[in-house]
């Protein structure tokens, strides 16, 4: 193992909180994934105010995923979409020149509801920064499925484990989730430059060392099986570097000059808000702080 990442939890209000994991001050990114979120778990009741939902809001040059163990969160777009996610589906939003996007929890205002779940953005390679925005929605029965000596897994994008998912990716990756009974040994996906497992909950034992949830490990070349020392869920994930990448508020891009640009849209209301939530969204935050260039060596 080359490194441990502990998530770091905030709230985001109204009582959802997520454990920030990608970006890490000494780990930018695993392969193209530059950003990962554990969402909850948290018990939302019916009737929860709307100032838990994740108003619209942009983004450019990523990918993203929801991925839920529990509960129910409605995406709505700038394209048109208007799509529930719910357990073991998946919601690939490619953002690249520009998209917009709510995740509301109406199901939970409705009826209450347990929501716990991972948030993943997947940068997209030179060349493909700027492609047209698109969306896809692949239902639990259209993913790739195994079980096998007490290991339960679902592939969730990329090619893994000899299967291969139905999301479109514009880079080599793999992305699954994994469930495993006490006692059990799962296989960690190989032929990857960058690798990570993340420890959702229960414990799991690498390299003779225990490892509890909320904990990123990120991979050596050696490291090739996992073992659940309790029943554990665990998410492995990794691919090709494609390069540097920054960050600005929900933008990635290889230039800086970009995401000035897509801030000053944003800012100017020069990006289409979904039709179907358009009467509110979240301002470009004042304190967010603009990549700083490199060092002079």
């Amino acid at each position: 193992m080359e490194m441990m990442i502990p998530q770091r939890r905030h709230d985001l209000g109204g009582g959802f909180s997520v454990g920030r994991v990608l970006p890490f001050a000494k780990r930018r990114m695993i392969g193209p994934f530059v950003f990962f979120d554990h969402m909850g778990p948290v018990d939302l009741p019916a009737g929860i105010d709307r100032s838990v939902d994740v108003r619209p809001h942009p983004h450019i040059g990523l990918s993203t995923v929801s991925y839920l163990f529990s509960g129910q969160i409605m995406h709505r777009d700038s394209l048109g979409y208007a799509q529930a996610v719910k357990p073991h589906e998946v919601n690939w939003m490619t953002a690249g020149s520009g998209i917009t996007h709510s995740e509301r929890f109406d199901h939970a205002r409705q009826h209450g509801d347990r929501v716990h779940g991972i948030q993943a953005w997947v940068a997209l390679p030179d060349g493909q920064e700027e492609i047209a925005p698109s969306f896809s929605h692949h239902a639990g029965h259209e993913l790739p499925q195994w079980d096998e000596a007490g290991v339960t897994g679902h592939l969730i994008a990329g090619s893994a484990y000899g299967l291969s998912a139905g999301a479109k990716t514009l880079s080599p990756l793999f992305y699954a989730h994994l469930e495993l009974a006490p006692g059990a040994v799962a296989e960690i996906p190989g032929g990857h430059q960058e690798r990570g497992l993340y420890v959702a909950t229960g414990t799991v034992e690498l390299d003779g060392a225990r490892y509890g949830a909320g904990t990123m490990l990120v991979l050596d070349a050696a490291a090739s099986r996992v073992r659940a020392a309790e029943q554990a869920t665990v998410m492995v994930l990794g691919g090709e570097p494609i390069g540097e990448r920054f960050i600005y508020w929900n933008f990635v891009s290889s230039s800086r000059e970009r995401l000035a640009q897509a801030a000053a849209d944003w800012k100017a209301g020069r990006m289409k808000l979904p039709d179907a939530d358009d009467a509110e969204f979240i301002p470009l935050p004042d304190n967010t702080p603009f990549p700083a260039p490199p060092a002079m060596s």
